[in-house]
């Protein structure tokens, strides 16, 4: 068996002395491994950098086998993360959260998304938002997508201002009010295309999207919300006010 794909890299683990367990999301296969050897050669080592683009082929004798790679640069863009520390903590986060999702799953509007977001990381305003509505976008995909489009009291789609913790759904400021204290904030750029989001709205977009990670993602897996996203939004904290 062979396929050709665009792909990027999630990561590698050492196999041997040279050789690597590569781990990538494609756009056509979804999240798959792949041997490659010489993974840690010189050539090799700078290529398969998480957030960086190759064109993988895969070959296997079946396809449930774990099959090898072989691989050519696509987007070297590893390098220019090291200049912004919330870019380091944000390709760590996002290639954290491709693996919750199934192996050789195809997730095309994912794949497009996260490669989006790779090519505007080191920009922290741009990137913040983007982050965001990607962590609801994965919820959507693995099945636990929030309505925002209207108040789930009644029906109005004006001033959506919270979302419910029970429903995942949004509630306009008249509806939710009486129940403020208990409610999620529903920031301006996740209702509105062209919002510009300030950094307090990026904190509720990320409290919202990281409650309902928690409750219907990691929280049955045994898992909890992992370092590398605390990492990531409090370095976004810390580069808004400076990049503004």
């Amino acid at each position: 068996m062979q396929w050709t794909d665009e792909a990027i890299v999630l990561g590698v683990k050492r196999h041997g002395e040279t050789s690597g367990v590569l781990e990538v999301m494609t756009r056509a296969h979804g999240r798959h491994l792949g041997l490659v050897r010489g993974a840690f050669s010189s050539r090799l080592k700078a290529i398969l950098q998480p957030g960086n683009s190759v064109s993988a082929i895969w070959r296997a004798r079946l396809d449930e086998h774990l099959g090898t790679f072989a691989i050519e640069p696509l987007a070297a863009r590893a390098a220019n993360f090291f200049a912004a520390p919330h870019a380091v903590y944000g390709v760590t986060h996002l290639t954290a959260l491709m693996r919750l999702l199934p192996e050789r799953d195809p997730h095309t509007s994912l794949y497009d998304a996260l490669l989006s977001i790779l090519d505007r990381l080191d920009d922290a305003v741009t990137a913040a938002p983007m982050v965001v509505r990607f962590e609801l976008q994965l919820l959507a995909e693995v099945g636990f997508g929030l309505d925002l489009a209207q108040c789930a009291a009644t029906g109005s789609t004006n001033e959506l201002i919270y979302v419910s913790p029970k429903t995942g759904r949004a509630v306009s400021r008249a509806a939710g009010e009486p129940w403020a204290d208990r409610m999620l904030r529903l920031p301006a750029f996740l209702r509105e295309e062209h919002a510009v989001a300030s950094a307090g709205d990026v904190a509720d977009g990320f409290a919202l999207t990281g409650f309902f990670l928690s409750r219907h993602v990691l929280e049955p897996r045994g898992l909890a919300l992992a370092d590398e996203r605390a990492h990531f939004i409090a370095a976004i904290e810390r580069a808004l006010p400076n990049v503004a």
